[in-house]
């Protein structure tokens, strides 16, 4: 069995006990919070029989953070999906939109590209085992329980799984600053793979060639290049506008389109 973690924030926690209340060991509440958004906690707690106790707000903040809102959830951490569970879940999805970072080997980024996709709506967010951030205590605590929501693909070969996606029917979407296409102006809508490169290198070669297509952001300032994490909560905001403006937020319409032609 894994090792337990906690969780804290209101959010995080709700989310967990809605989606996956069998991997809440325990809650711990601040004594004297009592508002709605407590009360809702508590509700989907008992429904779901995991235990409550009440502590003292300053006890949660040597088990949680400064931002624990009120609760702390004591848990069983999401393991890393293998690939084999992402093709399950593709399979029953609609429009999924992916997120897969090509060797980005800083914790933080990952934690904070998680928290994006969680906000979008992303299905995972896919990886390489090797040379590349992993699932950590470092990266949950970034994505402040995204990482229990969102899973983390841990892949042997980037290359081969995004042909596989390909062979799918999804459309692998680079970014790339030197691209001469704007990300506002392609079409983000189809089921896509949005792939983000390391934080000094960019893509690399061969993962430049199982694009589709590649896209920039504007920029009108001096700096050179962002954060690889800031870069990509741009592009999946992006994705979810146009999928909110088409009606096609992943999930809610359509079936997954045609394979795309291969090419870089």
């Amino acid at each position: 069995m894994s090792e337990a973690e906690r969780i804290h924030g209101i959010h995080a926690v709700q989310a967990l006990l809605e989606r996956h209340p069998q991997r809440v060991l325990r809650l711990r509440v601040a004594s004297g919070r009592d508002d709605a958004r407590i009360a809702k906690l508590l509700a989907l707690a008992r429904a779901a029989g995991r235990p409550v106790e009440r502590v003292d707000a300053g006890q949660l903040g040597r088990q949680g953070s400064d931002a624990h809102q009120g609760v702390v959830a004591e848990i069983l951490p999401q393991a890393p999906w293998l690939e084999e569970q992402l093709f399950a879940a593709l399979a029953a999805a609609d429009r999924p939109l992916l997120l897969a970072l090509d060797g980005v080997q800083d914790p933080h980024n990952l934690g904070a590209c998680l928290r994006t996709a969680d906000a979008c709506g992303a299905l995972a967010v896919i990886v390489p085992r090797d040379r590349a951030a992993q699932l950590n205590a470092t990266v949950r605590k970034v994505a402040a329980g995204a990482a229990e929501t969102t899973p983390v693909v841990a892949v042997t070969n980037l290359s081969r799984t995004l042909r596989l996606l390909k062979d799918a029917g999804l459309w692998v979407v680079g970014a790339d600053g030197g691209a001469a296409q704007e990300a506002d102006a392609a079409d983000l809508t189809m089921p896509l793979v949005l792939v983000m490169g390391a934080e000094s290198s960019g893509l690399r070669q061969l993962t430049r060639q199982h694009c589709d297509l590649l896209v920039r952001l504007p920029q009108v300032g001096a700096v050179e290049s962002l954060n690889v994490s800031v870069a990509a909560g741009m592009l999946l905001y992006e994705a979810l506008r146009q999928r909110r403006r088409a009606g096609a937020v992943a999930g809610v319409l359509g079936a997954v389109g045609p394979a795309p032609a291969s090419g870089g």
